[in-house]
């Protein structure tokens, strides 16, 4: 089996490209399907870093107008989340009165979520949205909706596909699951 190892860990194999871009296909055409008649131009937020990538492939597939809006939060300290969230970069253009589409590379525990609708709620967003590629079902348990998810898994430590490991593996085309051997 292939392998690769990032710093101190091993890891094999998850979702091909082929099965994220279809994903990303699937949530392009509902979010199409409920934005189609926009009279605002929605914001779409990408929380970086981890986001880029998903919010580039999705923005190439939608077919309303939307801005694009940038914000940067940390939880994670190598492959375990911290529980805290804390914002290292703020909004980069006023979401005031807008509806806007968080844009997330993974929701696991909704520490983020929870954290994203709240400042969008203080800054006086109109409405906001959620949208992950990928969704932990077994570690989340808010009660914040999430409208548009691309591929549930396991609770497991992924990179790949803008997912990290301590900054590095982000640039992977496919997702890479931790080597149960390692």
């Amino acid at each position: 089996m292939e392998k690769i190892t990032l710093f101190d860990k091993t890891f094999v194999p998850y979702i091909s490209n082929a099965r994220i871009n279809e994903a990303i296909d699937k949530v392009a055409a509902r979010m199409n399907e409920d934005f189609k008649d926009s009279k605002d131009i929605p914001i779409l937020l990408c929380v970086l870093n981890g986001s880029i990538m998903f919010t580039a492939e999705l923005m190439k597939r939608l077919r309303f107008q939307c801005q694009l809006v940038s914000i940067k939060l940390s939880s994670y300290d190598g492959t375990q989340t911290t529980g805290e969230v804390s914002t290292t970069m703020d909004f980069t253009a006023p979401v005031k009165g807008r509806r806007v589409i968080i844009i997330e590379d993974i929701v696991d525990t909704g520490n983020t979520i929870v954290e994203l609708k709240k400042l969008l709620k203080d800054k006086g967003a109109d409405d906001s949205y959620v949208c992950t590629l990928i969704l932990k079902e077994e570690s989340y348990k808010k009660d914040e909706k999430l409208d548009y998810v691309g591929i549930s898994i396991e609770n497991r430590f992924i990179v790949g596909f803008g997912l990290d490991y301590n900054e590095i593996g982000r640039n992977l085309p496919d997702i890479w699951i931790l080597d149960p051997e390692s």
